[in-house]
């Protein structure tokens, strides 16, 4: 038996087609839109889910690394493909696959330039990064003038885009910052298009920002964790698109005098007798060590059960006494419930973390209809 026949992370096709016409009913008609597909598209399968936006309509697809886009047009992906953290070392990758660097630095531009005139190339299309107030990525205001000046000589180029990235979309208190951001990034914006001559494509919302700040979608928007059923809107309910399965591997009846059960002899039996069911995911599967002595619970028959002892590298198990279950029944990880949100607050982290830690032995498979 496969071990997929097992563990397996399932991405629902009508909830992220539902995902997607959310966020675009927010937008103008003729505003873009861009989806991240980066870190194996949240999680959720790359290939998969860039074939799924690019059928649905998105104009632009984002990654963060040239290897990423490299491998989407190895299966097939025709759409633009912007390459957020292009580097320095993958020039050639990213010419030879028609991929769209990201261009945060004077010193970036200038190596890719020359490999561009080297190759005897005209009027590539880049996309400049302007640093806003996140402070990670990107130019910055007292380094316009320079880059300016560059892009008025230099004919490799074509500015695709320009860009920014909010710090704080999703937060109230932090709305002025915001704003004071998005005016920053529309003036030094406007001093780039004012250099090159023609007008570029503008974005700087992210999930948070299309549903906060509509107001400023500009021409293009960059979709990222809502598109996998994350709101930044209280009460919003987006449908979760990856429902995280396991099957039942293997059920006992133990007895008190039976001991205790896992690593460490964490779990304990009650006087009563304890019935546990092994399912095939561990911390190697993204289930992190934090959930496991009861932490949290999954979804087995209609019931949230919960873990006990320590969980294992490719193991866990589960306390489901009083629950009717045999061998090769379901168990839900994470999906409509438990949601990756719920799982995410018990380690005290996002649900980007959650998504991003199932790893790539674990079979991601497409559910066309809600009858699959």
């Amino acid at each position: 038996m496969r071990a997929d026949d097992f563990s397996r992370l399932e991405i629902n096709l009508p909830n992220c087609i539902s995902n997607y016409k959310y966020f675009r009913s927010i937008l103008e008609p003729d505003t873009k839109m861009l989806v991240l597909v980066k870190a194996n598209a949240y999680g959720h399968g790359a290939v998969e889910f860039a074939s799924m936006m690019e059928s649905a309509g998105a104009d632009f697809l984002a990654v963060a690394y040239p290897i990423e886009g490299v491998e989407l047009r190895q299966a097939g992906i025709k759409s633009p493909i912007l390459v957020l953290t292009a580097g320095t070392d993958f020039f050639e990758e990213i010419i030879a696959n028609s991929l769209e660097p990201g261009i945060p630095n004077m010193y970036t531009l200038a190596e890719f330039c020359k490999v561009l005139e080297s190759k005897g190339i005209t009027d590539y299309p880049i996309h400049l990064k302007l640093d806003t107030g996140m402070h990670r990525l990107g130019f910055m205001t007292k380094e316009l003038d320079e880059l300016t000046k560059f892009l008025k000589d230099c004919k490799n180029v074509r500015v695709a885009s320009v860009y920014s990235h909010l710090a704080a979309a999703e937060d109230p208190e932090s709305d002025d910052f915001t704003l004071g951001q998005i005016r920053m990034f529309k003036e030094n914006a406007d001093r780039i298009t004012e250099t090159v001559g023609y007008k570029p494509l503008y974005h700087i919302l992210n999930s948070a920002g299309i549903e906060r700040f509509s107001e400023y979608q500009f021409d293009m928007v960059r979709l990222g964790i809502g598109i996998y059923g994350v709101s930044a809107l209280p009460g919003r309910k987006l449908s979760p698109v990856a429902s995280f399965k396991c099957k039942i591997l293997q059920i006992k009846h133990l007895s008190p005098e039976d001991g205790t059960i896992g690593y460490g002899r964490y779990g304990k039996i009650s006087p009563e007798g304890t019935v546990i069911a092994t399912i095939p995911v561990g911390y190697a599967d993204g289930v992190d060590r934090r959930l496991g002595r009861g932490a949290a619970s999954f979804m087995l028959n209609g019931h949230r059960v919960p873990t006990i002892g320590n969980i294992c590298m490719d193991m866990c198990m589960l306390d489901i006494t009083g629950v009717d279950a045999q061998v090769g029944d379901t168990v839900t990880i994470f999906g409509e419930d438990p949601t990756a949100s719920e799982i995410a607050a018990i380690l005290g982290t996002i649900p980007y973390e959650i998504f991003t830690s199932v790893p790539r032995r674990i079979e991601r498979i497409i559910i066309t209809d809600d009858n699959d």
